[in-house]
């Protein structure tokens, strides 16, 4: 096949040249050399991207295509379709993972030759990591259907300089943001609390494996030598994604045993002799065809038949099934899961008998979908002749009050989120029982919470404490008010004269001083050249953050690719929500990754000042014209946005007055939140009297 059958769209262009979609349908219409369109609709036209890449070059638009850009387009415009392709780019990864010498033979030879040769080496790879292709219980792709040889040539030059496993991580991010309605994601973080939360196992089960989230999690925290991991799914191309996944991120000889399977776990098991020590499981929610009917008499209900609207409750018996005698589980539930009256027998019976352990609750946001705050249940297979253990660990992250009150913008980061969680849990876990953490973590009597309801929200049970912290505590924050109410006067800006007429200067966009290189433009998702860094452990600067003016409260979300690293005096710009909010960075802030959603612009300072480009952006025309606006949102276009040509003496007038008025806006935010905690504190104080009236 040619690469030329490879094909790109309109966005997938702009992508390449780094300009919007409207400079490249000005170019279709103004030069008539432009590639014809070889395929997609009449609104939605496609390309083949060797033609493109022609072009751009002519037209000087193009000096070099970056190599992870070509395979990614490669990819995701493949006839074949990017699933496809992604899963035959897999099985080459791998070849050139376990065998790299006899990738780079292979390589040496023509396309043509390298075609007919390729598929026997990946079928003698497939066979030694996942048994022969007769007795595999995950369909991997007919090697012999092979997609462009020249995309299997980039991948394995991009894994030359990433690596194997990062070139795939890379390019599976890529399909997953690209596709976020098709896939049910657990972020890297839950994913790596809840294989924290399992500890240590040798065998481990993810019943419902998705892109393999969970199970990669529990690779990385706990590499056994001679691991055992065993994933299924529904979706056939997921299983043998998470397969491919699993096997990159292990040595070819001596490292873990990887199976996965295709088909409906509660209906047909792949793994019904399997006792694992682990089993981690984001599973489906709210499935009303979940084998209700011919499940009736399945041998896994120890702890009751689960009702037709509780699947919940049946992947967490299948889960308690496939566990041997002490094993642990670890499922993400739904918060109604812990209180419906339909499946309150089970979970007595999961007290009772002592498989349930915790209940966790996690803020809203945490895993999709975001307006939920998710609970996590940790369970263990009671042994033989082991006492019921007498109490409950409840745990409450979402730092905003009862579950499913808050936004999900008010939690805490991360990594607090997880440490609190594993404080918890460990000591719970060793003794059995804990001290109370007022509004945190409880370990509660199972007699407490065996009565009618059998309701298990730590909500319920975990009354958070007064917002204030007490008498002392909000007269600390009533005299930071007034403070700040003092600073806020002193920094309300004079009003400048009028000035005689209306200023016609000459106007730029941000296009147009990018292509000129007087600032440099980069978001999230483009993350090369040299606004990028090392993000191990760099907080995430979020749209939410820019919007309400606080400190990065993001955390990374895993993947291999490297993240934009803000710096001092970068201007940054979010691209959804039509508010005309605009960021410069100090030094508090730098070093933070840039969080998607967002743009950022770095000026040459010798071209333009920092605050003089912020406070033009901001302007409510200015963000009017470049917006697009549908039914439901609005999307800035930064390219679009303009600024008036000025000296830079001129600017930093302008900028300085800017400055200002972002420290008087700056007061007003902090004098805002304050008085917001002393009122919720005098309310909470008064209602639960720990405050008197007088």
């Amino acid at each position: 096949m040619q690469d030329n059958a490879t094909e790109v769209t309109a966005a997938g262009i702009a992508r390449l040249a780094g300009v919007g979609r409207a400079a490249v349908s000005n170019w279709r219409r103004r030069h008539p050399d432009f590639p014809k369109p070889v395929g997609g609709t009449e609104t939605s036209p496609s390309f083949a991207l060797t033609d493109v890449e022609t072009w751009l070059r002519e037209q000087g638009k193009l000096a070099e295509v970056p190599l992870r850009e070509r395979v990614w387009q490669q990819l995701a415009g493949h006839p074949a379709g990017p699933g496809v392709a992604l899963l035959h780019t897999g099985c080459a990864l791998l070849l050139v993972h376990d065998r790299p010498t006899d990738w780079l033979e292979l390589a040496a030879v023509s396309d043509e030759h390298l075609a007919q040769r390729l598929p026997a080496a990946l079928d003698d790879v497939l066979d030694r990591r996942f048994g022969p292709r007769g007795e595999r219980a995950v369909s991997l792709p007919d090697t012999g259907l092979l997609p462009s040889v020249p995309l299997l040539r980039g991948a394995a030059e991009l894994a030359a300089e990433l690596g194997a496993r990062q070139t795939y991580e890379f390019l599976l991010g890529r399909h997953l943001d690209a596709n976020p309605r098709q896939y049910t994601l657990t972020p890297a973080g839950p994913a790596q609390l809840m294989a924290a939360l399992a500890g240590p196992a040798r065998t481990v089960l993810d019943p419902a494996c998705g892109t393999g989230a969970l199970l990669r999690a529990v690779r990385d925290l706990s590499p056994e030598p001679d691991q055992r991991l065993y994933g299924q799914d529904s979706v056939p191309d997921l299983a043998a994604l998470t397969a491919l996944r699993l096997a990159l991120g292990t040595p070819a000889a001596g490292g873990a045993t990887v199976r996965t399977a295709a088909g409906d776990t509660l209906r047909a098991d792949a793994f019904p002799d399997v006792r694992a020590d682990a089993v981690l499981a984001h599973p489906p929610f709210n499935e009303r065809n979940w084998g209700h009917d011919e499940l009736a008499y399945d041998a896994r209900w120890e702890y009751g038949f689960p009702a037709r609207t509780e699947s919940e409750l049946a992947w967490i018996q299948h889960a308690l099934a496939r566990l041997r005698d002490g094993g642990t589980a670890v499922l993400l539930m739904p918060p109604a899961a812990a209180s419906r009256r339909s499946g309150r027998r089970i979970r007595a019976d999961l007290l009772r008998r002592g498989a349930l352990r915790a209940v966790i609750a996690l803020p809203a946001g945490s895993v999709p979908p975001n307006n939920i705050p998710l609970h996590l249940w940790v369970l263990r297979r009671p042994g033989a002749g082991t006492p019921p253990a007498p109490e409950l660990l409840l745990v409450e992250t979402t730092g905003g009050g009862p579950a499913g009150s808050g936004d999900g913008r008010d939690r805490l980061p991360w990594e607090q989120v997880q440490q609190a969680v594993l404080d918890a849990w460990r000591p719970f876990d060793r003794d059995g029982t804990i001290e109370e953490l007022p509004g945190v973590a409880r370990s509660v009597p199972v007699i407490e919470l065996l009565d009618d309801e059998v309701d298990l929200a730590p909500a319920r049970r975990l009354p958070p404490p007064a917002a204030g912290g007490g008498a002392e505590e909000l007269a600390a924050v009533r005299t930071r008010l007034g403070d700040t109410l003092r600073l806020t006067a002193d920094r309300a800006p004079d009003t400048p004269p009028a000035a005689q007429s209306p200023a016609r200067w000459p106007q730029t966009t941000v296009g147009e001083l990018a292509r000129a290189g007087a600032l440099l433009l980069r978001t999230a998702a483009a993350a090369s050249g040299p606004a990028t860094g090392g993000s191990v452990g760099a907080p995430v600067l979020t749209d939410h953050d820019v919007l309400a003016g606080t400190a990065p409260s993001g955390s990374p979300q895993g993947g291999d690719e490297e993240a934009v690293l803000v710096e001092a005096g970068d201007v940054v710009v979010p691209l959804a929500g039509g508010g005309a909010v605009v960021r410069v960075v100090d030094e508090a802030t730098a070093g933070a990754a840039l969080g998607r959603g967002l743009t950022l612009l770095r000026p040459d300072r010798a071209a333009l000042d920092p605050w003089f480009l912020a406070g033009f952006l901001r302007g409510t025309a200015n963000n009017r014209q470049a917006s697009s606006f549908a039914s439901t949102a609005t999307r800035l276009d930064v390219r679009r946005l303009q600024l008036p040509r000025l000296p830079l003496a001129d600017q930093r007038r302008y900028g300085e007055r800017f400055r200002a008025l972002a420290g008087f806006e700056d007061a007003l935010r902090q004098a805002a939140r304050l008085g917001e905690q002393l009122v919720r504190g005098l309310h909470d104080g008064l209602t639960d009297g720990t405050l008197g009236p007088e």
